[in-house]
């Protein structure tokens, strides 16, 4: 491409379905992440289908006609087809995609305004779009129907670069804060299910699923206003205070401010507004300033103490900043507890490397536990893999699993209060655990874990925090041990058991690693405890 998007990508990889007419594209930084893409992909299409990939047409660049991807396809026996130099019609199908996906990416982007830096994000929804669109192959289907046989929805679609609002997570803002910030939409992630818009403060694209668009905004000019502040100001000279009898006048004007990368969003952030309200009757000049000595509550130095003290405590990074901090021993005995929590459940083991097989890497995950005070309970640490790492296919399959609808535990919680039965609340203490992998995988040795020379890797046996599918083996885990001591899924929620024992009446719900026990027997209630 002519210039690198906004995620730093050059180049576009379009794979594209000879008999549906479906198309998959990559955004590459290099053209030499092309040969692990494709391998990828043809991995995954076997695997998901059932069906083998039977030949691999390209224009012969070298990206594609490497030596390991020659091997890769003969030992599959595919038929790589290698169309004639500077005769694209040989390869129609491919070239005929690249033109549609760049005609409507190029639409998109004029007609909102966007700069070319946004050819990325423009490409992959146009590519969506597309799937969606009726296939030349079969004039009555679209291609996502003709490969994945049921028809597409198109009510979660949106009109792209419309103004978004994402709502910030209650974590990640204070009581007066914003709930929402303002967005641009993007696109789509079909790998999560989610929604890709632009952060125009932060300057960079995120992924999200709490979006509210308003489709009669297109706000990509915003980015383009130019935010100096002569402007602003000559703006304000050119006011005038209206002479007669003018009342219950107001005069609004907003100057937006925002910057199109994170150094200009840093510089002014969000839209300023210069509100006026003449009224020519009351004014009566500046206002005065209470002479009234002003002191500051005790309270307010308490509580800066107590923040001073907070944030003095730093969290560290990583495994060698935590062994030089000055909380070292208490970093050390965390450690120490994590390890010992996982040698009792048979987590891992050491082995040696398959040739064909890649150990995926882990981190330590530090983090200082508080009382509601803001007093240090305990240090707590955490073994996380780097599941992005993992390859789909290889690693890993399925990765969903069912969180408890809110208007279940509302009702659970209605039921016992109305008849009276006891709640009670159980926490398992490292759920993941418990999970049993079923995928062949291999992770590197922790900082910290010593074992013989003659081991490489250690083998995963059971999952542990940070791989893709750990939430879903960990879900067929408890379910297998629910239906163990006879209770039943509802029907309404995967996430809700029932028991029911001579007439008396158990629920039991699970959110994640936590449980919720309700009953008409507190007897019984209990022996499920235990």
């Amino acid at each position: 491409m002519e210039i690198p998007s906004i995620g730093g990508s050059k180049y576009l990889l379009l794979i594209v379905d000879e008999a549906s007419g479906l198309m998959k594209g990559f955004c590459l930084r290099n053209k030499s992440e092309s040969e692990e893409l494709i391998k990828n992909f043809i991995v995954k299409v076997e695997n998901q289908f059932a069906k083998k990939v039977k030949f691999v047409r390209h224009d012969g660049a070298k990206e594609f006609a490497t030596k390991p991807i020659k091997s890769f396809y003969a030992q599959r026996g595919i038929e790589q087809q290698v169309t004639v130099p500077y005769a694209h019609q040989t390869n129609g199908t491919a070239e005929c995609a690249i033109r549609s996906i760049v005609t409507i990416g190029r639409s998109m982007l004029h007609h909102v305004g966007l700069d070319k830096t946004f050819w990325a994000e423009a490409a992959m929804t146009a590519i969506y779009i597309k799937n969606r669109l009726p296939s030349p192959k079969v004039e009555t289907k679209t291609p996502y129907e003709i490969v994945f046989k049921t028809k597409p929805s198109v009510r979660h679609m949106r009109v792209f670069d419309c103004l978004a609002y994402v709502l910030t997570p209650r974590e990640k803002r204070l009581k007066w804060d914003a709930k929402s910030r303002r967005c641009l939409f993007m696109g789509y992630e079909e790998s999560s299910k989610a929604y890709r818009v632009y952060d125009i403060e932060g300057g960079n694209v995120v992924l999200t699923r709490d979006v509210n668009c308003d489709e009669s905004i297109m706000d990509g000019a915003v980015l383009y206003q130019k935010s100096d502040l002569s402007d602003l100001i000559e703006s304000i000279d050119d006011l005038k205070i209206i002479e007669g009898n003018v009342r219950d006048v107001h005069w609004h004007r907003q100057f937006k401010y925002s910057g199109k990368r994170k150094a200009d969003a840093a510089e002014s952030s969000g839209s300023e507004y210069v509100d006026s309200a003449i009224d020519d009757d009351d004014y009566s000049g500046p206002s005065r300033r209470s002479t009234r000595k002003r002191t500051t509550p005790i309270e307010y130095w308490r509580a800066s103490a107590n923040s001073v003290e907070v944030s003095d405590l730093c969290e560290p990074s990583s495994y060698s900043e935590a062994m030089s901090d000055p909380d070292q021993a208490h970093w050390c005995k965390a450690v120490r507890a994590e390890l010992k929590s996982m040698a009792p459940r048979g987590v891992f083991r050491p082995t040696k490397l398959p040739t064909s097989q890649r150990a995926i890497g882990t981190k330590w995950v530090f983090k200082i536990k508080r009382k509601a005070d803001g007093a240090i309970d305990k240090y707590k640490t955490r073994l996380v893999a780097k599941g992005f790492k993992q390859q789909y296919g290889v690693h890993y399959t399925e990765t969903f699993a069912p969180v408890v609808k809110y208007v279940t535990l509302c009702m659970m919680i209605a039921i016992a209060k109305l008849f009276g039965w006891p709640l009670d609340q159980l926490d398992v203490v490292t759920a993941f655990f418990y999970g049993l992998m079923k995928e062949l995988m291999f992770m590197q040795i922790p900082e910290g874990v010593e074992v013989d020379g003659e081991f490489d890797p250690l083998e995963l046996l059971k999952s542990i925090y940070g791989l893709k599918q750990a939430s879903r083996v960990w879900n067929e885990t408890f379910d297998e041990f629910a239906r163990s001591i006879n209770f039943t899924v509802s029907e309404f929620d995967p996430c809700l058991y029932l028991k029911t024992v001579d007439g008396e009446c158990v629920l039991m719900l699970v959110y994640v690693d936590n449980v919720i026990l309700t009953g008409s027997l507190p007897t019984l209630v209990a022996e499920v405890r235990l």
